[in-house]
């Protein structure tokens, strides 16, 4: 028997000890679907106080002297017995960078800490030793797993080693590409070569998801369209030209949901459960009806039968919320429908979306602000989601909607363009329709689509089929797990 394939993750968050975003469900997600598929996966972070605090019992696996901003670090690599993240957890713990109060990356205040480039620097460097020599854990890596800006250095420091394992570099968000300055360049002593912009030079600056695009093995980004698109001008934040001439080690593999969770048979927020084999129709219905009660609207039975339109994300220019309030008012005065919006974000959105819910009381339902309770509802309780993103690197609210039987209506873009199949007539004869896709980001390509899936509503039989359809698609880790698997194959 071969021995398992060995994997080290290194990230700035894993759910549930620490999150912001998208980056934190995968790195809690996917270690776990490759443990499953026999891999043998640990992940490494900083040792944060947010982190500390959660964790009972710490062991010190060794100690590392790493070079910081003009002077050492002595680091502890702490091995823990936790159990939040289904694989064995380290940390490296650098007590003047790592235990403070605040987000993983800003202040307490909200800004940025002024000692990030440090702080990533050295949490890099630590990884890459740690991982290079097997002398601390007794464990050595086959592949070190880096993800986003706060690791991009990771693949750089591991090509300067010898005999180090290979890097694969997943990139979640391309808008945040770690730049500092030439003179922290300077001080945090990195090699005089990297200053080129064959390497990490970017505009006179450096960046540090730029080293990881340069330095790994393999870059990964979260859906096939996304590392199509990031390739352009138009989706590339200037990286388009290093992603173009590295695109023979760059891959798209689409994220997985957690269908545990996500789960619209036993979800615990949901008033009653559905499945496709169960009672999904009733179970819809019911739902939106005490989603309507909870916003305040009492109906008869005949009235439930109007189509209700939900939306859910943040109210910011890049997810096509700017589209959806052109058209609000066309869809309200044409047509017999309800939209619910759940989000916060830009305060001249919010107040656009105020003004206009109070135009149309009872139609327009909005809730600013957050509830995991109410997304959950929202998914089962809507008849179509409205998911009109600029740029979606993969998204999650529309697989969350199909496994909810609530069809996506979706800009063709990213995770959404690979995940969504349009309702055309010749895809709903075949079976294959899951949703409404459009293809212009414009308020009139989006109107179109909200026109045709409020056309196909009436047409019960249709519509029926195409919940069915939506539901029966499988968006779990174990497949994007596999394709992750045949990659570290290809560099070890």
């Amino acid at each position: 028997e071969t021995e398992a394939m060995k994997i080290l993750f290194a990230a700035s968050e894993a759910y549930p000890l620490v999150k912001t975003g998208g980056l934190g469900d995968v790195v809690h997600a996917l270690p776990r679907a490759l443990q499953q598929q026999g891999m043998d996966v640990r992940v490494i972070l900083p040792a944060y106080r947010l982190i500390l605090e959660q964790i009972a019992s710490l062991r010190i696996a060794g100690w590392l002297q790493v070079q910081g901003a003009g002077r050492m670090h002595m680091i502890r690599i702490l091995e823990t017995d936790d159990h939040h993240l289904g694989v064995p957890l380290l940390l490296v713990d650098a007590t003047d960078l790592f235990d403070r109060p605040g987000s993983p990356y800003l202040h307490p205040d909200g800004y940025n800490w002024h000692d990030n480039a440090e702080r990533f620097t050295v949490f890099s460097r630590a990884v890459a030793q740690l991982a290079s020599s097997g002398d601390i854990l007794d464990w050595k890596p086959d592949v070190v797993h880096g993800h986003d800006w706060q690791t991009g250095l990771l693949p750089a420091f591991l090509k300067l080693i010898p005999e180090a394992p290979t890097s694969v570099y997943t990139i979640h968000n391309l808008s945040y590409s770690g730049v500092f300055s030439h003179e922290e360049f300077t001080h945090l002593q990195l090699p005089s070569e990297w200053w080129s912009a064959d390497a990490t030079e970017f505009f006179g600056n450096f960046s540090m998801l730029k080293a990881g695009i340069v330095f790994s093995d393999k870059i990964t980004t979260v859906s096939p369209t996304y590392a199509e698109e990031i390739q352009t001008p138009g989706f590339g934040y200037g990286f388009d030209g290093v992603l173009r001439s590295n695109h023979h080690k760059l891959k798209g593999i689409l994220n997985g949901i957690d269908q545990d969770i996500w789960n619209p048979a036993t979800n615990s927020y949901l008033p009653v459960h559905y499945s496709l084999k169960h009672r999904y129709l009733a179970g819809k219905r019911s739902n939106k009806q005490a989603l309507l009660e909870q916003l305040g609207l009492f109906l008869q039975d005949d009235q439930l039968d109007t189509p209700l339109l939900g939306f859910i994300g943040r109210l910011v220019e890049q997810k096509g919320v700017d589209l959806l309030l052109q058209i609000i008012p066309s869809i309200l005065d044409n047509h017999d429908a309800r939209i619910v919006i759940l989000g916060s974000g830009e305060k001249h959105y919010e107040s656009a979306l105020r003004e206009m819910a109070a135009l149309y009381p009872q139609r327009l339902l909005l809730t600013l602000g957050y509830s995991e309770e109410l997304a959950h509802r929202i998914e089962a309780g809507s008849d179509v989601f409205l998911m009109p993103s600029r740029f979606e690197p993969c998204g999650l609210n529309q697989m969350y909607s199909l496994r909810y039987g609530t069809p996506p209506l979706i800009h063709h873009v990213g995770g959404l363009a690979d995940t969504v199949v349009d309702a055309t007539q010749e895809n709903l004869e075949n079976g294959t329709a899951t949703g409404f896709v459009f293809h212009e980001p414009s308020a009139a390509s989006m109107l179109h689509a909200v026109e045709r899936a409020l056309k196909l509503y009436q047409n019960t039989a249709e519509w029926h089929k195409l919940i069915r359809t939506a539901m029966a698609q499988d968006f779990g880790w174990t497949k994007s797990a596999s394709e992750y698997i045949q990659l570290y194959s290809e560099i070890t």
